[in-house]
């Protein structure tokens, strides 16, 4: 109605002089020709900075909170709150008038550039309280307002893009910003963390959003004249309460399906370096297809998701031991495929433009449900990551489907109870064969009949999701189950954590084991007399028990030893026998006490005295701890703190090394624990040691097989000490005692060794740190070996 009244206006005013009648539709032209253009470079620079600051604000917040796909999940809860909170925003604006909008947002993207350069408050977390209430506070308390503002930006010009309407539909719109969130989390690993200090970054984001600004700026003067002092009507009936909920729906299983894939992925298939970066890149690359102009791919996918549902999804509980790649590049097949599937049904459910913020608003309120779900709510309820099946179980029954199989109408409810029971019990049947021992071919037929089951239900969303539920029991899932309700799992903020009792397959013998996903850490014998041999790294002539065991002839009567990193305890051992050794164990994660303590023996039968009267673990940051402590308090430290199969980057640094330092006396030695899979860790030691001047030593221990037989392993220690002389007595004496058990044994021994650094390698600190040059690719790209 409003546009009508102008054009009336406009037909009775008098005839304007002829030069400026011409002129005035070019200069529109060329407006427009570059309207398109410059809201996609607005909105694509939004999305970039919005997923810089992840990767950044997680990696500046490691000293503080540790690294662990938990900490990670909690960054990501964040983000996404604070995308509904920006995209509330941008829905609240969005009812004023456009000139009105314009200046309460660039007023916004002002106050927002006073806590600029970005950066992380001054607060630390308590030493007692629950860490997944504490991080995201920290996290909203630093960065809440920058990415608050940043993150209306592409609801909000998208909005001003539709108000002129001849520019066509703007939700493709979306894929671009999509396109530009992609773009700032593989920069990041890839080219800014490694070419960059974090206060360069950090002035790095201040220019981009500077940039940012001017380009909020410059769209808001493209708003079509008519429409600057307009009240933005709505045209379109609202959607309705259903409706809302089904986008909800359709937005939070994605969501938290990126993150259960995230925690799946890292800890139950393989523990691979930035192999969060993957879910979360597909997960963003859905958006670009479901979104975009051209639907050909995006409904292609769409129409193979419930196969690929069936195949991949009916493998979540199959344990990654046997093959992880394959595992991996499934899981990663089944998130991007039910991404496109979900997000391509948003995009065909979207409103009309006048409700455009709505949907928005209630797609980023679904995606915070599905991460407060799985960072939240998953590792307080369930000590397995159920959330994962629970959401691809829920992605079954909202993916579009199509019936393969007719059924006949008289038939229908029948068939619907009874296909479901059928593969139930089929998968049950299962269960029980396995364990009792028959071929594997009889289960792999039961197997696939449940599949023949579900492939009949497809198109049936119910029927669909339950025989789908079987499918999944029958390939592990009752053995889940079973090791949950056996009680035999722990899970806390930091992880997933597994303890059995086994037999050696060769000999018999029986021990204990401590997993954490994919990664051993820690083994006890159980053969009565052998509960106290140290096993696994930790063995009697790997570098750490050729240290401790001449603890009293390096320091003394009275060695005072701390050790970073619990576990199952298993250092603990090398205190039978020897009061006289002082212990401090730092330990980040609370669920551990329960595990070496009460599940190992080794705490209990070997019975350390405490270097602290009353306390023999520190709880919290090591890092933070050993700060603490008083200077000279320590002539040992052990540094044995995983997170799967990757040590926290923040205890490597040089900042690390030198409260470490702080904590030793001078003539102290601090041991680095470096036995991994993926990444080569002894450059980073080797670079510390050399700009630190401190004198090195590298151990890579390989159990003779009487020694495999008592659960040792290979292992790699690297042994640091400021004094020389310190380095060369240890090494001294470790030798005289290896060649002597040679000419006893006849078994060659490994000795200490020099650390070789590598060239253009220039080491870790806090502020610039990057995994990218010691990745160990070949190893990553098989996913195997010890």
């Amino acid at each position: 109605m409003a546009k009508k009244k102008k054009t009336a206006k406009a037909a009775a005013a008098p005839a304007a002089p002829a030069e400026p009648v011409s002129a005035a539709p070019a200069v529109r032209r060329v407006s427009e020709r570059y309207a398109r253009p410059l809201f996609i470079l607005t909105i694509v620079t939004g999305s970039f900075l919005l997923f810089l600051t992840q990767p950044m604000i997680a990696r500046m917040a490691l000293p503080r909170v540790g690294g662990s796909p938990s900490v990670w999940n909690s960054a990501m809860l964040v983000y996404q709150f604070l995308l509904l909170a920006g995209y509330a925003y941008a829905h609240g604006v969005s009812y004023l008038r456009p000139r009105l909008q314009a200046g309460i947002h660039l007023a916004f993207l002002g106050l927002a550039a006073l806590t600029l350069p970005i950066g992380l408050t001054a607060a630390f977390p308590p030493s007692e309280g629950e860490l997944a209430f504490w991080v995201p506070w920290f996290l909203i308390s630093s960065i809440g307002l920058l990415f608050f503002i940043v993150s209306a930006q592409a609801p909000l010009m998208q909005r001003w893009y539709a108000l002129e309407t001849s520019r066509g539909d703007p939700y493709p719109l979306y894929a671009a910003s999509n396109l530009g969130s992609f773009a700032g989390l593989i920069a990041y690993p890839l080219l800014v963390e490694p070419l960059m200090g974090l206060n360069e970054q950090r002035w790095l984001w201040t220019g981009l959003y500077a940039f940012l600004v001017l380009l909020v700026a410059a769209c808001a003067l493209t708003v079509p004249a008519r429409a600057v002092e307009e009240v933005p009507e709505e045209t379109a009936p609202p959607p309705t309460r259903r409706r809302i909920l089904h986008w909800i729906a359709l937005a939070a299983v994605p969501s938290g399906l990126m993150l259960s894939t995230t925690t799946h992925l890292t800890t139950d298939i393989a523990a691979g370096p930035m192999l969060w970066v993957l879910p979360l890149g597909l997960y963003l690359l859905s958006f670009v297809i479901a979104f975009a102009h051209r639907r050909g791919p995006a409904n292609l996918v769409t129409m193979l998701a419930p196969l690929v549902i069936l195949i991949a999804g009916g493998l979540v509980f199959s344990p990654g031991a046997g093959n992880p790649l394959y595992l991996v590049s499934l899981g990663l097949l089944l998130l991007f495929a039910i991404a496109v599937a979900l997000h391509g049904e948003l995009f065909r459910l979207r409103p009309a433009v006048g409700h455009l913020t709505h949907f928005y608003l209630a797609m980023s309120f679904g995606g915070m449900v599905g991460g407060l779900f799985c960072a939240i709510v998953a590792p307080l309820v369930f000590d397995w990551a159920y959330e994962h099946p629970l959401l691809i179980l829920a992605a079954a029954f909202l993916v579009p489907q199509t019936a393969l199989v007719p059924w006949p109408k008289a038939y229908a409810f029948t068939l619907a109870l009874a296909l479901p029971t059928a593969a139930a019990l089929l998968s049950y049947a299962i269960y029980l064969m396995q364990h009792q021992g028959y071929a594997p071919q009889w289960t792999m037929a039961g197997s696939i009949l449940i599949s023949l089951i579900a492939l009949a239900c497809l198109g049936r969303r119910w029927c669909f999701a339950a025989t789908l539920a079987a499918l999944m029991l029958s390939y592990g899932g009752w053995d889940q189950i079973d090791t949950s309700l056996e009680g035999n799992r722990t899970r806390s903020y930091f992880g997933i954590y597994e303890v059995q009792d086994l037999h050696d397959p060769e000999t018999g013998e029986p021990y204990r084991i401590l997993t954490h996903g994919t990664t051993v850490h820690g083994k006890q014998n159980l053969t009565p007399g052998s509960e106290r041999v140290p096993t696994t790294y930790y063995a009697r002539l790997s570098g750490v028990g050729l240290v401790l065991d001449n603890a009293e002839a390096l320091f003394g009567a009275q060695p005072r030893i701390g050790v970073v990193g619990l576990g199952s305890g298993t250092l603990a051992c090398y205190a039978a026998g020897h009061p006289n050794r002082k212990w401090l164990f730092f330990e980040i994660d609370r669920a551990m006490e329960d595990v070496a303590l009460r599940r190992f023996d080794f705490v209990r039968l070997c019975r350390p005295t405490p270097l602290v009267p009353d306390r023999l673990i520190e709880f919290g940051d090591a890092r933070l701890s050993i700060d603490r402590m008083a200077p000279a308090s320590l002539d040992v430290l052990a540094v044995d703190a995983f997170s799967s199969d990757s040590v926290p980057m923040h205890l490597l640094t040089a900042e690390a090394l030198r409260g470490y330092g702080r904590a030793l006396q001078p003539n102290g030695i601090v041991l680095f624990h470096t036995s991994n899979r993926y990444l080569q860790l002894e450059p980073v030691i080797a670079e510390l040691a050399a700009r630190e001047g401190w004198a090195a030593r590298l151990m890579v221990y390989q159990p003779a097989p009487g020694e495999e037989r008592q659960n040792a392993t290979l292992s790699v220690w690297i042994a640091m000490s400021r004094n020389p002389a310190t380095i060369e007595a240890m090494t001294t004496m470790n030798d005289r005692m290896l060649a002597e058990l040679e000419a006893r044994t006849g078994i060659d021994r490994s000795r200490w060794q020099a650390v070789e650094r590598q060239p253009g390698f220039s080491g870790w600190t806090d502020d610039h740190a990057s995994i990218l040059p010691i990745i160990n690719f070949r190893q990553l790209l098989r996913f195997g070996g010890p």
